[in-house]
């Protein structure tokens, strides 16, 4: 599934090419209503965790989330015919943005409602850190369950819990609420989901960007223990027994 940084990636480049501009709106799947967005201006486009925004002047907003299989894709050339499977296409004079198997496509009147329903957001200026604080110490479960809870912290993944934590030496079944210094976490969260945002993927050692520490290993790359696997809040959690606790 992609996380939040590639989401915050997707939106800058929605914004770059499109605020501003009049679009052409269509499905050629036919399985979303376009026309209330169809000949609108793009005033932005804008990520909340794994959620992209597009802003429209006079209509709602396109809510995207792109779940498991999801893509985007950018055409220089708005002329190239749709693939079959296109949810939604928005184009411009020079460029074109295709929406491809999407969990998500529709249109909201009012954002809130879903804001409401997400913790801050690592990736994003008006991130609240105390507010972060805050929600991880509440959380009534793991720290690894926590980072997956999109009302706790928006826009991490399974790969990123992985990195994050090794990285700060808790393991991912430690108590939210006896991680000692939560702040640590949302910074550094925050330094490498911008990593991860400007490269495309996720980066946990940005002088090795392509390298994980744990993250579907087989050993750990830092002292080369047996990496331990476990299911924990409906995924595979990863984790050195050496230097997580």
């Amino acid at each position: 599934m992609p996380e939040g940084h590639l989401l915050h990636r997707y939106a800058d480049q929605v914004h770059a090419d499109l605020a501003g501009r009049t679009v052409s709106a269509g499905s050629p799947q036919g399985r979303f209503d376009a026309a209330p967005v169809d000949g609108r201006t793009v005033t932005a486009a804008e990520a909340h965790g794994k959620h992209l925004l597009v802003h429209l002047d006079g209509a709602p907003a396109v809510h995207v989330h792109l779940g498991l299989r999801g893509v985007l894709l950018r055409h220089d050339d708005p002329s190239v015919p749709p693939r079959g499977g296109v949810r939604l296409r928005l184009a411009a004079a020079d460029v074109a943005w295709d929406l491809i198997a999407p969990t998500t496509c529709e249109l909201l009147d009012d954002t809130a409602p879903l804001l409401a329903r997400l913790g801050p957001d690592p990736l994003r200026g008006d991130a609240d850190p105390d507010e972060a604080v805050r929600r991880l110490r509440a959380f009534r479960g793991p720290v690894g369950g926590a980072l997956l809870d999109q009302g706790v912290w928006a826009g991490l993944g399974n790969a990123w819990r992985a990195e994050l934590l090794f990285l700060e030496g808790l393991a991912p079944d430690r108590p939210a609420g006896a991680v000692g210094d939560p702040r640590a976490l949302w910074e550094r969260t925050c330094v490498l989901l911008a990593l991860g945002r400007d490269a495309g993927q996720v980066v946990s050692d940005p002088d090795a960007p392509d390298e994980r520490w744990v993250y579907k290993r087989p050993t750990c790359r830092s002292c080369g223990a047996a990496v331990r696997t476990a299911q924990l809040a409906g995924r595979t959690a990863h984790w050195c027994p050496e230097q997580q606790s």
